[in-house]
């Protein structure tokens, strides 16, 4: 099976604009920003969708929101608020399938349950 593009960004064999890296965890601009502010924050071992976690991989995501957290406070959104946002598949909008937290801040964001797309 194909490695995802995460797990390349992870090994560095794809760039990507780092804004935060540890032992467990890497976070890094997105691409296809749908806000001033558009973070990915993953984890380095490949968990497929949030279904895929286990009991094993608790620690690790409850660090991705600390990390999250962690980087609102240094790039000033904290305050005015942000979006934590995890999809999980086809349906739930998951593009690629290793688990990412975005987060979203940075101008008000409106809220649109059945899409989450910006009108316009």
């Amino acid at each position: 099976m194909p490695r995802c593009i995460f797990c390349k960004i992870v090994d560095r064999e794809v760039p990507a604009s780092i804004i935060f890296e540890d032992d467990e965890v890497i976070a890094f601009d997105d691409s296809n920003p749908k806000a001033p502010v558009h973070v990915l924050i993953i984890p380095k071992v490949h968990i497929e969708t949030v279904n895929n976690i286990q009991a094993i991989h608790h620690e690790l995501v409850g660090k991705m929101f600390s990390v999250a957290s962690l980087i609102a406070k240094q790039l000033n959104i904290a305050e005015d608020g942000y979006r934590l946002l995890m999809n999980c598949n086809k349906h739930g909008g998951q593009e690629v399938y290793h688990i990412h937290l975005h987060l979203l801040g940075g101008k008000q964001l409106a809220w649109n349950p059945a899409g989450l797309k910006e009108p316009g």
